[in-house]
């Protein structure tokens, strides 16, 4: 491993200039990649062959799906360790790796991509907190049809939580692939010890090593602290920032890499943008943002993309989903649907209660708990809310993400920290926080808790609807008035995407059966919006999709179920052949796939309908 400073960087266009004569590059892609004044401190070079690679950190397919890649001191990871790990969690969130799921045999594949990592951290002008950015230079990098797909994580995830689509995809064509966490991941700031996360993914103490993230002093019981969270810095607002950021360290790295032919520009460089998820949101805000055509094209799955005054955005229908669907989903139409019943058949008591407080505060009328569940229901597809997403709604609700999301976008929204969370909310390390866990929160953590040992705590009462405080509060913040209100509806409306410009090839891809980012309220709105603005963007809805390919290997969950990666790759592809092979770019998508569910038998070819 070596290190260089950025004032290296910043030197690399003087350093170049005689090679750079090859090249043609237009006053602006100069200026694009000179532009470097954002990057803070070191860049973290690392190589990664023999045993190690980039795509799999040496696990391969197998070593991916299998257990938890093992420390050798799990009070001490190394770096290295810590690097395997996250990509092994990376992959496991995002892929559906089971036996039945087809990966590496139906489509996909992992094959070992040698070369090389560097990594930074990176900072949008006037943030408190840096986001990190990573180039990942595999060894067969194609200098002649020069590539670097750009990519940012999904969900809350850490800087590898886009490996799965990005990587999987672009390192074996050769392309080098750039990723931003966003301003998110797992750089969890421990008040207990006053610890953070280092460049290298290890923990360091306040003061000792550049941290991830280093909120403000406070109490040793002050629980902990997240990044996208408590940073106050809202960074949903400019993903898209984040996005063209990573854009402009890739082709700096690049250069680094490649001295004697840089320096690589957006003029001699295509760069791919590709996410999923926020991910998929923050590569749209990119387009958005993107007057200088910078990027070559964009592929977006299930994106959490927000128009101002077109669909939902998601703090309204999670909020509104953690209120009502738990009462929704006792109703006997989703008797046979998956993770809605317990073992004995039945719902959760904690939903069946909560359709007593519906009654109790005048929000349904029915007599009996069936009534009040029909009515609860009803309110939802009022809404816009699909059955099918309804039902797939039924696994988050499960998992009580909707209470989980909204408490932290909240606290994101209107930039509280950690000890002032709205509606009484806190993050605080459990009994199941032992120092191991602490140890590798980095790699294992998946953004916004509850996990890893750390609890979300706050907004219950002891009452057999426990949760119904803090739902109804906020929900309050978006139905309510005053200035906490303002302020939340003043950042959702900072998080609306921009028209991107009108030649720019766009596939937006999502899953039919969505029940986290339902299609109804994300990408139709968009699409149609874009349409109306003079845009051609391409679109798929593909049947049998939802949101989580990661639950496909739930039994009795992914019987019903495609995964949507592959019709991803596919959008990718059939980009590349635009951009590489001069292949013609549809005015119109092509017929989305006659996709059917996989059912009990593992996957085929055939139930992916693809071309």
């Amino acid at each position: 491993m070596t290190i260089f400073h950025r004032s290296w960087l910043l030197l690399l266009p003087l350093l170049t200039a005689c090679a750079a004569q090859t090249h043609s590059s237009h006053s602006a892609g100069q200026a694009f990649m000179r532009d470097l004044d954002f990057i803070e401190g070191d860049v973290r070079v690392t190589e990664h062959r023999g045993g190690d690679d980039l795509l799999s950190a040496g696990l391969g397919l197998a070593g991916l799906a299998g257990v938890p890649a093992p420390y050798a001191d799990p009070l001490h990871p190394t770096p290295a360790e810590l690097r395997r790990r996250a990509i092994q969690n990376s992959w496991k969130g995002i892929a559906d790796l089971g036996p039945l799921g087809g990966y590496g045999r139906v489509y996909g594949a992992v094959p070992a991509a040698p070369g090389r990592e560097y990594q930074a951290f990176a900072r949008i002008p006037g943030a408190h907190a840096p986001h990190r950015v990573l180039l990942q230079v595999p060894d067969s990098f194609d200098r002649q049809r020069r590539c670097l797909v750009v990519t940012a994580s999904s969900g809350s995830r850490g800087i590898y939580g886009a490996i799965a689509l990005a990587g999987a995809w672009g390192l074996p064509r050769g392309c080098a692939v750039a990723y931003t966490d966003k301003g998110t991941g797992a750089g969890y700031f421990d008040f207990a010890d006053d610890s953070g996360v280092a460049l290298d993914g290890t923990r360091a103490k306040r003061g000792d090593a550049a941290l991830e993230f280093e909120p403000a002093a406070a109490s040793s019981h002050a629980g902990v602290a997240i990044k996208h969270l408590h940073s106050g810095d809202h960074p949903e607002a400019d993903w898209g920032r984040h996005v063209l950021q990573a854009a402009r360290f890739g082709l700096a790295m690049l250069d680094r890499a490649y001295p004697a032919e840089a320096p690589f520009t957006p003029q001699n460089t295509r760069i791919i943008a590709t996410g999923l998820s926020n991910g998929g949101g923050a590569v749209l805000q990119a387009a958005g943002l993107d007057d200088e055509g910078v990027l070559a094209g964009v592929v977006a799955l299930e994106p959490n993309v927000h128009v101002e005054g077109h669909g939902r955005a998601l703090y309204d229908y999670a909020t509104d989903a953690a209120l009502w669907l738990p009462c929704a989903l006792t109703d006997a139409r989703f008797d046979r649907t998956p993770l809605a019943r317990g073992k004995d058949g039945k719902p959760a008591a904690a939903w069946l209660a909560r359709c007593g407080s519906l009654r109790s505060l005048g929000l349904v009328t029915g007599e009996t708990p069936q009534a009040q569940a029909a009515q609860a229901y009803e309110h939802l597809r009022a809404g816009g809310w699909s059955d099918a997403a309804l039902e797939v709604a039924a696994s988050t609700q499960a998992f009580d993400l909707w209470r989980a999301i909204a408490a932290g976008y909240a606290s994101a929204y209107m930039r509280r920290g950690a000890t002032d969370m709205p509606c009484g909310f806190r993050y605080a390390a459990t009994a199941e926080a032992t120092p191991a866990a602490r140890a590798s929160w980095w790699a294992d953590g998946a953004g916004i808790p509850p996990g890893n040992g750390i609890a979300l705590l706050g907004g219950t009462d002891g009452s057999a609807d426990a949760t119904l405080p803090g739902t109804r509060c906020l929900r309050g913040l978006w139905e309510g008035t005053g200035a906490d209100v303002a302020d939340l509806h003043a950042a959702v409306a900072a998080t609306a995407v921009r028209l991107p410009r009108p030649e720019l090839p766009m596939w937006v891809l999502h899953g039919a059966q969505d029940g986290l980012l339902p299609t109804a309220f994300t990408s139709e709105p968009y699409v149609s919006w874009l349409r109306g603005q003079g845009r051609r963007p391409l679109y798929w809805k593909v049947p049998y999709a939802q949101h989580f390919d990661a639950f496909l290997p739930v039994p009795g969950f992914g019987d019903r179920h495609v995964p949507l990666l592959p019709y991803g790759y596919l959008a990718l592809d059939r980009l590349w052949s635009h951009l590489y092979e001069d292949a013609a770019w549809p005015a119109d998508a092509p017929p989305v796939p006659e996709a059917q569910p996989r059912g009990a038998a593992p996957l085929e070819r055939a139930a992916l309908g693809l071309p």
